[in-house]
């Protein structure tokens, strides 16, 4: 497992930021942390395609090796910038806390429990001023959210309001409305050491890994929720917006004008090719 920090040099920094179409003149604020989370949900996809097709064009010698699956910060970004794709909960988020320390922020990495599975969802906490604020691109939450171990705090998005209740010991039950699962997980707020963290990524990737299944895509674009699931038939696009759900089917074959990983290339600035073959792998 690599043992380094995986830092971003001060040129990845510039690269990402302009990626995300933000400057690096601001101050660790609030206020920026909250355009860091809202650019990169606008801009860097919840997808599983990349996972997909990593383990597909892997040799068959290091299928073995879970340590060669993982995309690290350095080249999650380089690869996001240069192809628009992006990862599940815990490349994304190992990404943003990265890019968060480069910013100044004060931040570290946690685990935690969606429903009866345990330790399967990863986020960051970031503390400003003495207050934490739970933040986690990865599932996504689309604001940071205010943590308090004495009482129910919330937030509102552009898409949800969300309520983080204390439930226990260093636990919060994180929730939003105008969703059909109410409970988005269970926070830990624990620190998890980053070799930990790194371990774990390096697990997903193996033969109980989430969402190496199907493909999955969500992504903000144009103000509206945008997903894909491959596991959902025919396959079919789905819009969120004002509350309100649009479904867009993607015909396969007979009289379709255009393939499924073409559409779906197009709707997500993501390589058709990709797609494909990660659509492939799934079937």
């Amino acid at each position: 497992m690599p043992a380094l920090p995986f830092p971003l040099d001060n040129q990845m920094q510039r690269m990402v930021l302009d990626y995300l179409g933000l400057s690096a003149s601001r101050r660790p604020d609030l206020e920026f942390l909250d355009r860091l989370v809202s650019a990169y949900t606008q801009t860097v996809p919840w997808e599983s395609v990349t996972r997909i097709t990593r383990r597909a064009q892997l040799s068959e010698e290091s299928k073995s090796l879970l340590d060669v699956y993982p995309r690290w910060p350095a080249e999650f970004w380089r690869l996001a910038i240069k192809q628009g794709g992006g990862g599940t909960c815990y490349e994304s988020n190992y990404a943003f806390f990265k890019l968060l320390l480069a910013l100044g922020y004060e931040a570290y990495l946690t685990i935690n429990n969606m429903g009866d599975s345990t330790g399967c969802h990863s986020a960051i906490v970031v503390t400003l001023v003495g207050q934490k604020w739970l933040v986690d691109v990865g599932l996504p939450l689309y604001v940071p959210l205010p943590l308090d171990p004495t009482e129910e705090c919330g937030r509102e998005s552009a898409f949800h309001r969300y309520t983080v209740r204390p439930d226990g010991h260093s636990c919060y039950q994180v929730e939003r409305d105008r969703h059909p699962q109410r409970n988005c997980f269970t926070l830990i707020d624990s620190p998890v050491p980053e070799d930990t963290y790194r371990a774990i990524t390096a697990a997903d990737y193996g033969p109980v890994g989430l969402f190496l299944d199907r493909v999955v895509i969500t992504k903000v674009i144009d103000d509206a929720i945008w997903r894909f699931n491959s596991g959902e038939r025919p396959y079919r696009l789905e819009r969120f917006q004002d509350g309100r759900k649009a479904e867009f089917i993607l015909e396969e074959g007979g009289g379709a004008t255009i393939s499924p990983a073409s559409a779906l290339a197009q709707r997500f600035n993501m390589p058709a090719a990709t797609i494909a073959l990660a659509l492939a792998a799934v079937r």
